[in-house]
């Protein structure tokens, strides 16, 4: 059985891997976040606990693509933070993402829905 729990696990990485530029981008629909806080947004909103690793580089390719912009901004206390907010391409770009995962996960949600009725075994 440690087998198949563990393709399930690897499974699920990498369906989260998949996600997270819509996760990210999502994120900062209602406004500029700063790092931690986007880390924050992906942990209580959807269970994506991502490394701070794993979200700076995606950050700064969705900068480079003209999706999110950043600026430096000083803190009362503390060290300056770099927060991120969508660009207008963004919120286009996110809007067309989200219309096509709602596409994609009622096709699939429709192909499980047999496995629904099955008793379980």
């Amino acid at each position: 059985m440690g087998d198949a729990a563990d393709a399930v696990e690897r499974w699920e990485i990498q369906l989260r891997k998949g996600c997270l530029e819509l996760a990210i981008l999502a994120s900062l629909w209602s406004g500029r976040l700063y790092g931690l806080e986007i880390l924050r947004r992906l942990a209580d909103g959807s269970d994506l606990v991502v490394p701070e690793g794993t979200v700076y580089p995606l950050l700064s390719r969705l900068k480079a693509e003209g999706w999110v912009e950043s600026e430096w901004v000083e803190a009362e206390a503390g060290h300056p933070r770099k927060y991120y907010t969508l660009t207008a391409a963004g919120k286009r770009h996110l809007l067309g993402l989200s219309r096509s995962w709602a596409r994609f996960a009622r096709s699939l949600d429709g192909l499980l829905a047999p496995l629904r009725k099955e008793p379980r075994r």
